[in-house]
């Protein structure tokens, strides 16, 4: 297995939503469950602008479930949709902005079992659930991290996947997956 390296600082999430968006391509996400370090390379992500995005959680305000997103970057929000699936998010930008990435897509790389190509899916393979709101993605047990190995790859811009609802927005080119892995969940 090309081992992970420490996670990802701080810093790295204080940034623009599509930029960090770009840069997790190719990272990997990391969740220590009773004892089992389960691994997935991030191939697929979508970024929320923040609550100018109509198709943004906080674009409708702060609520209790968009809490975190109004917290400090480089937090976990995760929230369930349509009461079954639980979908992982990292929070980015200033404080106070709430904006997020969505992870949508994992390769598997160590003790992951089930399918990763879609938010769902790839959060029951982790074992990730609502618990896990709010977790510190630098200091915790679900972190990003960068590997030994470099690998290049060609990055692909599409619009984003079930956001019709968000009129302009849901054209916008916000969904970043790398070209050729078999395990994008649409391609």
């Amino acid at each position: 297995m090309d081992e992970p390296t420490k996670p990802l600082p701080r810093e790295f999430y204080d940034r623009d939503a599509d930029q960090v968006a770009r840069d997790l391509l190719g990272t990997y996400l990391s969740h220590e469950l009773d004892g089992v370090r389960r691994v997935g390379r991030v191939v697929e992500t979508e970024a929320y602008l923040g609550p100018h995005d109509l198709a943004a959680h906080s674009s409708k305000g702060r609520t209790p479930r968009t809490e975190v997103m109004f917290g400090p970057p480089g937090f976990a929000y995760v929230y369930l949709i349509y009461g079954i699936h639980h979908c992982l998010n990292a929070v980015t930008g200033a404080h106070g902005y709430a904006s997020a990435v969505l992870i949508r897509a994992l390769h598997p790389v160590a003790n992951l079992e089930g399918k990763t190509q879609g938010p769902g899916l790839l959060c029951r393979a982790l074992g990730i659930d609502r618990r896990h709101n709010g977790l510190d993605l630098v200091n915790g047990p679900l972190t990003f991290s960068t590997g030994f190995r470099s690998e290049t790859f060609r990055m692909i811009e599409r619009p984003r996947i079930g956001v019709e609802y968000a009129g302009e927005w849901a054209a916008k080119p916000l969904r970043f997956y790398i070209e050729g892995d078999p395990f994008v969940s649409r391609k």
